[in-house]
């Protein structure tokens, strides 16, 4: 029997999914039938993610949130169960991150990483566990790491820092809950293309032949790509997976130390 992604009535939580990667995710889980719920401090850009999940023929609802606030995102949980009557996805997708090299940053900026990139996850998960169990239906669990939580990066040390953590935790959540029937998965994005990549700086043939060479698959994911990829693993066609972590790089981890040549186009392992 054919088998495909059918998330037909499940009830999606995306934190921050108003925009950017969280709402490309949120608009694709209902694109596969799934109802959402955003989770966002921006009501103008969830506004716009809610019409598209509605266009879709799905239903959405947008509750204001502040991933920063632990009370927030448990309300945020309670009101998707409230609205809908059951969870069933949750997307920790909320995150942040300024770059300054470790000892010129300050306590406060350290917790504020933390409680954005960490805490955020921990709270929302207390939330939606707690909801799945009741509704004994399981459950899928998408912590949104990054590429920066397997390697060393400079200048972004507490939040690579967390991002590890996010992996970590993954797995060990993976084991705490696969007798409920929830399954719990990890997402490791390097460079996809969203409106908000541009605050890296803006594209130029320079820096898009610079991908090209460092990266095996020549190119930037398409947000697109990540939200099908995020729609797969919630679905039961990916029912026997859990506890791993996905790099969404196009190969960029995997041929770390090496780019392609500027002169011939074949790899060579990167020197001065």
């Amino acid at each position: 029997m054919t088998q495909g992604i059918d998330l037909t009535d499940r009830v999606a939580v995306v934190t921050a999914g108003a925009s950017g990667l969280g709402a490309y995710a949120a608009i694709s889980l209902a694109r596969y039938g799934a109802d959402v719920v955003i989770g966002d401090i921006d009501a103008e850009a969830a506004a716009k993610t809610v019409a598209e999940v509605e266009a879709l023929g799905r239903r959405a609802l947008f509750v204001e949130t502040n991933a920063l606030l632990t009370d927030q995102l448990e309300s945020l949980v309670e009101q998707a169960a409230k609205a809908f009557g059951r969870v069933d996805i949750l997307v920790n997708n909320a995150g942040g991150v300024s770059k300054r090299n470790f000892m010129d940053s300050i306590e406060k900026s350290w917790r504020k990483h933390i409680d954005m990139n960490l805490v955020s996850m921990l709270a929302a998960t207390y939330a939606a566990v707690k909801v799945m169990r009741e509704g004994k239906r399981g459950g899928v669990i998408i912590n949104v790491s990054s590429v920066e939580g397997t390697r060393g990066a400079p200048g972004f040390a507490v939040y690579a820092a967390c991002k590890a953590g996010m992996i970590n935790f993954t797995s060990s959540m993976a084991a705490e809950l696969a007798d409920d029937g929830i399954r719990v998965l990890a997402l490791a994005p390097d460079m996809v293309r969203t409106p908000g990549i541009t605050r890296f700086g803006a594209e130029t043939p320079e820096t898009a032949a610079a991908r090209e060479r460092y990266i095996p698959l020549r190119r930037m994911g398409d947000a697109e790509e990540y939200g099908g990829l995020v729609a797969f693993l919630c679905s039961d066609m990916a029912s026997y997976l859990t506890g791993i972590h996905l790099r969404v790089d196009g190969g960029a981890l995997a041929a770390t130390g090496f780019q392609r040549s500027k002169d011939t186009g074949s790899w060579e392992l990167l020197h001065p």
